[in-house]
């Protein structure tokens, strides 16, 4: 595994400096390391760890990763029926690998990292009803993930990180495993709350914040609602402040820059099966770029390209497929690929987002492609959409979809969360004056709340489903 040679040497450093915190459940690297060699004679050579947040969830992981051996990290949330089918299959693989066959090697009972080149991460797509795809990573690419993120994030072995969402989603995963390669404390909630993250905050000295947009917005909503009486804002101790999964909009980083007004905000953008593609930050106190779709420059070592369906490179400013090229990239899927998911064409992968560069050469994401809606014969990018919306004084989010028509095929509506005085007339006269008409939504909701996955992610499929299926939490806005 990627870090585990790291754990050994800041369990000889700084035995017992805190390695993971949930809660008052806390573990030193000493300890992490001990318990891990302590059960890995028992640990088969792909096993599952499917725990609640606790220092459980990082010795089994740490264990489940030594030498040639390979864990997978389940949602302990998904149903019992869909768990079960995962690790029948993840049974299945273990005995069709040609590694594991007759003749292979036994497994060593030493914590020690495998070798570079083998997969030691199966990770899952977040799958509510259907069975999720399982996609691998190599030792390797973490690793240099690891030596790029670290210097652009510019995290040190003095950080303390705060992962608010769940360790089994990918973002919190990842940085639960590089703060245990740079030496620096990692901190989880027992639940997520916006309460328990403030408090977190202030009571833990936390120096670093990573997560979705959506997740961050609620935690400093919940930061400036309390109050400071006075005294300096309560994320004052935050240095730095990490958000991916989706565009930081412009009200959720206003927050951020109250409640934090120390921190550098780095926003990334990337995917599971890519790693790092393109990334920004903002030191304090400078003025964000005003654009709802750029997400930065390529970061070192990786190059983008934009193409079209017939895999021609396009211009700057065209929209397309974005493709990118570098040595993050990940093995592809275990199983699930449709083809579409993940594409390999020689050096070149996507994940099916659609984008364009500008010629400054900054990405400009406009979503994924089945996100894409097609209306009458038009495009209609559900980002640009929402940009629009959010825009609208009295508006705090705005989430855009397709449902079916009989007519266009697919028509756009929206949902928001907005204020009491906002309906459907002054959204729609706000909208003409900025959208073309394909693009203007054909109906509006109110939402209670954001359609987000367990991962704090935005679903717009999940809002589909809830406005098909006449959920409590949208309904229409007159």
């Amino acid at each position: 595994m990627p870090f585990l040679d790291r754990l050994q040497h800041w369990a000889q450093v700084q035995p017992d400096a805190t390695a993971v915190a949930v809660g008052a459940d806390r573990i030193s690297f000493a300890e992490l390391r001990d318990a891990a060699a302590a059960i890995l004679p028992a640990t088969p050579r792909i096993s599952s760890v499917c725990l609640p947040h606790g220092t459980a969830f990082a010795v089994a992981f740490a264990a489940g990763v030594a030498e040639g051996r390979c864990s997978a990290i389940l949602n302990p949330d998904w149903p019992e029926a869909q768990r079960r089918v995962v690790e029948s299959r993840l049974a299945r693989t273990a005995g069709l690998d040609g590694r594991v066959a007759a003749g292979a090697p036994l497994l060593g009972t030493e914590l020690r990292d495998g070798p570079p080149d083998r997969d030691f991460l199966y990770g899952f797509t977040s799958g509510t009803t259907s069975v999720p795809k399982a996609f691998t990573r190599s030792r390797a690419s973490w690793q240099r993930s690891f030596a790029l993120g670290t210097e652009f994030f510019g995290l040190t072995r003095h950080d303390r990180t705060l992962a608010p969402g769940p360790l089994s989603a990918s973002l919190s995963l990842y940085a639960f495993a590089e703060s245990l390669h740079t030496g620096s404390a990692f901190f989880a909630l027992p639940r997520f709350s916006a309460a328990a993250a403030v408090a977190c905050v202030t009571v833990e000295q936390i120096t670093r914040i990573v997560a979705a947009p959506t997740v961050l917005r609620v935690i400093a909503a919940h930061a400036l609602s309390v109050g400071t009486d006075g005294r300096p804002p309560t994320g004052r101790g935050l240095t730095g402040i990490v958000s991916a999964g989706a565009k930081l909009d412009p009200g959720t980083l206003s927050m951020l820059r109250l409640w934090a007004p120390d921190a550098s905000v780095f926003e990334y953008y990337g995917a599971t099966e890519l790693s790092f593609v393109t990334a920004s930050v903002l030191r304090p106190g400078e003025v964000s770029p005003i654009s709802a779709t750029a997400v930065g420059r390529a970061l070192p070592g990786v190059e983008v390209r934009i193409q079209d369906d017939a895999g021609r490179a396009l211009p700057t400013g065209t929209p397309g497929t974005i493709f990118v090229r570098s040595l993050l990239v990940g093995g592809g899927y275990a199983w699930g690929d449709d083809g579409e998911a993940f594409r390999r064409e020689v050096d070149w992968c996507t994940v099916g987002d659609i984008g364009f560069l500008d010629p400054a050469a900054v990405l400009h994401h406009l979503g994924r492609r089945a996100d894409f809606i097609v209306t009458s014969g038009h495009n209609v990018y559900p980002q640009q959409v929402e940009a629009a919306l959010r825009g609208l004084p009295g508006v705090e989010a705005a989430v855009v979809t397709g449902l079916p028509d009989p007519v266009r095929g697919t028509r756009v509506v929206a949902a928001v969360i907005a204020g009491s005085e906002t309906d459907a007339a002054r959204i729609r006269s706000y909208v003409a004056a900025l959208l073309a008409a394909p693009h203007r939504p054909r109906a509006y909701y109110a939402l209670a709340e954001l359609p987000l996955t367990s991962a704090g992610k935005l679903s717009r499929v999940m809002l589909r489903r809830w406005i098909e299926e006449g959920d409590r939490r949208v309904r229409p806005l007159r």
